[in-house]
C-alpha cells in the first residue's frame, strides 16, 4: 500500500502533493490514478513497432512475426507512426493558426466589433519581416496583405514555397531544405500530402518518411509563427508583468474562474468580461470575479494580462478538487475529459466552447468572434450561477503560490539588452556567451508527462543549467512548473544561478533600473506552445549577429516532460531548423534502430540539430551542457583561425 500511495503521488509540486494527500482514499479519478491502473504499459507501442493504418491489424512486430501482414518491416512502421504523430502536432497547430488568421480577416472586414490591432508598432514590424509595404497605407489595409499572405500559406496547391517560412528564418537554412526537398509549400498541402503517403500500401521507405516528418514539422513551425506575429497584433506584444502563480491564487471570496486550452482569441474577452460584470459578481454575495489559467491559454492571458497560473497540464483535474473553481472554461488542445467526471462532485460548470472541442455532460457555449463579448458575458453568468452552490466546506485551498515575472517576448527581451548596446542589441547575448560568461542558451519547452514525476525533470535540468551559466527561456508547462516553483522570480536568481548568469542578469537589471518594476527572473517565460516560434526567433537573431547558420550558435532545447504530438512536431523542426533537442520522455521509434539512428545522428550530419533521448534529469543536463560546449568551442577555434589567416576560417552554412 505504501508503494501504490508513492506512486500515486508522482509530483514534486507541494500544492499537488496536498490535494492527493487529502483525497488518498476519496474515490476521485484523477490522471494519477489513472497512470497507476494503465500499468504496464503497451511496450509494442511505446516502441513505435504496432501499426493500425489498416484493419488487417493491428501488427506487432516480434521475433516471431518481423514484418507486419502487408510485408511492412519495423523501420516502416516506425517512420509511419512518427509521420502520423508529427500530423497530429501539425493539425492542431496549423488549427490554433487557422483561427488567429481568420479572426485578423473578420476584424479587416469589420465583422468583429469586440477585436481591434492593440499593437501597431508589431504589424509594423511583421509588415517588414514579411516584405509587406506600408508607404502610403492604413493599418487595415497592411494588416489585410498579412492575413492574405497568411491565408494562402495555409491554403496554396500551385506548389509555390512557403512565403511565410523563407522571411522568418535564414536564408542558408532555407537553402538546405529546398536541397532536402523538404520546404513546404503550404500548411494544409503537406498535411494532405503527407497522410496519403502513409496509408497503407504507400511509402516504405524509412528514409523518405522521415524526410516527409521534417516538412511535417516545419509546417508545423509555419502555423506556430502565423499564430503568435497575428495574435501579437491584436491584442499586444508582451512586456515584463507581475503575477502569481500555484493554486493558492484561488480565493474563498471570489468567484473563480479557471481559463484552460491554448487560444486567446477566447480567454481575452473572458478577463475583459469578468473585469466589466463586477456588479453581478458582488450582486451573488462574492467580492469580485477572478480569472486564472491553465496550459497555454494561461501563459496567453498571464503574458498580456497579468492574470496568475493556477496549475499546468497534470494536475488540472486537481484544481477542481479544491472546491474553490467554479467554473473551468475550455477552448482546444490538452483539456483532459477526465475534469467532468470530478467536476460532478463539485459545484464546478465545465464550459466548452469549440465545436471541436466538446465533453459528454458539460455545459456548451458556442464561442462566436462576431458577437465575442456577449459570448464572454454568457459563460461568466454560468460561473456566477455556480458559485451561488458553491460548498463552503468542500473548499480546501492550498495555500502555496509564488511571485511571477513574466511577458518576455523576443521584443520585450531586445529592449532589455538594448539598454546597453542601443545600435546592436543582441551583441549584448552573443558577446556574453563569446566572452564564457554564459554557456549558451536553452530553451525550456513541452508538457507534463506521469511518466516522468510531475515538474520534477522542468525543475531540476533548469536548476542545474542555471547554476552552469546556461541563459533559460520558457515555454508552454514547463514554464508554468516554473512559475509555480517560484523560479520566474529575482529571488531564483540568487539561488541558483552561477556566478556569469547572475552577473550577466544584475548588468541587465542596473541597465534597465530606470523601467523595471522587479528585478529579472532566472527563467524568462517567453508563453505558450506556439510561442516557441519567438524561441527560435531569438537563435535566428543570434545566427545572424553571429554570422553563422543556427546549428553552430551556442543554443539547445529541453523538453523535459513532454507528452503530446505537438512536442514531437515542435522538437522536429526544432532539430531541423539546426538545435540539439533533448527529450526526457523517448518517443514512440526505439523499435527501429534505424530511425532511432537518423534522430540521434543522422540528422547532426545533415541539419546539424538531433534529438538527444536522456530520462534522468541530473544526465540530461549534462548532455545539453556538452551540447553547447561543442558549439562555443568551436566557436572559439573558427574565430582564433580567422583572426590568425584573416580568412574566413568555415562556411557560413552547415
Amino acid at each position: 500500500m505504501a508503494d501504490k500511495k508513492k506512486d500515486r503521488n508522482r509530483s514534486v509540486d507541494p500544492a499537488v502533493l496536498e490535494i492527493l494527500a487529502r483525497t488518498e482514499d476519496s474515490g476521485f479519478d484523477t490522471a494519477y490514478d489513472r497512470f497507476l491502473k494503465m500499468q504496464p504499459q503497451c511496450n509494442f507501442g511505446e516502441q513505435g513497432i504496432c501499426c493500425h493504418v489498416c484493419i488487417q491489424g493491428p501488427c506487432r512486430i516480434t521475433k516471431k512475426a518481423d514484418k507486419g501482414i502487408c510485408g511492412a518491416t519495423a523501420y516502416t512502421i516506425v517512420a509511419r507512426n512518427l509521420v502520423r504523430h508529427e500530423l497530429g502536432g501539425c493539425t492542431a497547430h496549423a488549427d490554433h493558426g487557422l483561427h488567429a488568421t481568420l479572426l485578423a480577416k473578420e476584424v479587416v472586414e469589420g465583422r468583429a466589433p469586440d477585436y481591434q490591432i492593440k499593437d501597431t508598432d508589431k504589424l509594423y514590424a511583421v509588415a517588414k519581416r514579411i516584405g509587406v509595404s506600408t508607404e502610403g497605407k492604413d493599418d487595415k489595409a497592411i494588416f489585410k496583405e498579412l492575413v492574405d499572405i497568411a491565408l494562402e500559406d495555409f491554403s496554396r496547391l500551385d506548389g509555390e514555397d512557403s512565403k511565410w517560412l523563407s522571411k522568418v528564418i535564414i536564408p542558408e537554412r532555407i537553402e538546405k531544405f529546398k536541397d532536402c526537398n523538404i520546404l513546404p509549400s503550404s500548411i494544409h498541402r503537406t498535411i494532405a500530402g503527407a497522410m496519403a503517403q502513409t496509408h497503407m500500401g504507400m511509402d516504405a521507405d524509412p528514409v523518405n518518411l522521415v524526410f516527409k516528418s521534417l516538412e511535417v514539422s516545419l509546417a508545423d513551425y509555419i502555423g506556430e509563427h502565423i499564430a503568435t506575429s497575428l495574435s501579437d497584433v491584436l491584442f499586444g506584444t508582451p512586456k515584463p508583468v507581475v503575477s502569481e502563480a500555484n493554486m493558492g491564487v484561488l480565493d474563498p471570496d471570489y468567484i473563480n474562474i479557471a481559463v484552460h486550452g491554448h487560444n486567446p482569441i477566447l480567454s481575452e474577452m473572458i478577463v475583459q468580461a469578468a473585469r466589466d460584470m463586477k456588479g453581478e459578481a458582488e450582486a451573488a454575495g462574492a467580492k469580485g470575479i477572478k480569472c486564472m489559467g491553465i496550459c497555454c491559454t494561461g501563459n496567453e492571458i498571464l503574458m498580456r494580462q497579468g492574470v496568475p497560473i493556477l496549475t499546468n497540464f497534470a494536475s488540472q483535474e486537481l484544481a477542481i478538487m479544491t472546491g474553490a473553481v467554479d467554473a473551468m472554461v475550455v477552448d482546444i488542445q490538452c483539456i483532459m475529459p477526465g475534469i467532468q467526471a470530478v467536476s460532478e462532485c463539485f459545484h464546478t460548470r465545465i464550459v466548452t466552447t469549440s465545436t471541436s472541442v466538446k465533453i459528454p455532460s458539460a455545459y456548451h457555449i458556442e464561442f462566436d468572434e462576431e458577437r465575442a463579448m456577449e459570448k464572454a458575458r454568457e459563460v461568466i453568468q454560468i460561473a456566477i450561477g455556480a458559485y451561488k452552490e458553491r460548498n463552503k466546506d468542500k473548499v480546501s485551498i492550498p495555500q502555496i503560490k509564488n511571485k511571477v515575472v513574466a511577458g518576455f517576448s523576443v521584443e520585450a527581451l531586445l529592449d532589455l539588452f538594448a539598454a546597453i548596446n542601443p545600435e546592436r542589441p543582441i551583441k549584448v547575448l552573443t558577446d556574453a556567451i563569446e566572452s564564457g560568461e554564459l554557456r549558451g542558451v536553452c530553451l525550456l519547452a513541452g508538457c507534463n508527462n506521469l511518466k516522468r514525476i510531475h515538474d520534477q525533470n522542468h525543475s531540476t535540468i533548469a536548476q542545474e543549467l542555471a547554476r552552469n551559466n546556461v541563459l533559460l527561456v520558457a515555454t508552454g508547462c514547463a514554464a508554468q512548473t516554473y512559475a509555480k516553483f517560484g523560479m520566474l522570480n529575482s529571488d531564483a536568481v540568487e539561488k541558483y544561478a552561477g556566478d556569469g548568469l547572475k552577473a550577466f542578469l544584475n548588468r541587465l537589471n542596473e541597465a534597465n533600473k530606470d523601467k523595471l518594476t522587479e528585478k529579472l527572473p532566472l527563467v524568462f517565460h517567453m508563453g505558450s506552445c506556439v510561442d516557441n516560434s519567438r524561441a527560435y526567433d531569438l537563435m535566428t537573431y543570434m545566427a545572424e549577429e553571429m554570422q553563422v547558420d543556427t546549428p553552430k550558435v551556442p543554443y539547445a532545447a529541453s523538453a523535459p516532460e513532454a507528452m503530446s504530438e505537438k512536442a514531437i512536431a515542435i522538437g522536429s523542426w526544432a532539430v531541423s531548423l539546426g538545435m540539439p533537442v533533448h527529450v526526457g520522455v523517448v518517443p514512440p521509434i526505439p523499435g527501429s534502430p534505424l530511425v532511432d539512428g537518423i534522430a540521434r545522428q543522422i540528422a547532426q550530419d545533415v541539419y546539424g540539430g538531433y534529438f538527444i533521448w536522456e530520462t534522468d534529469p541530473e544526465e540530461s543536463a549534462k548532455k545539453i551542457l556538452a551540447a553547447l560546449d561543442e558549439r562555443t568551442w568551436k566557436l572559439k577555434v573558427h574565430k582564433m583561425a580567422k583572426e590568425q589567416y584573416e580568412t574566413e576560417a568555415i562556411s557560413k552554412t552547415w
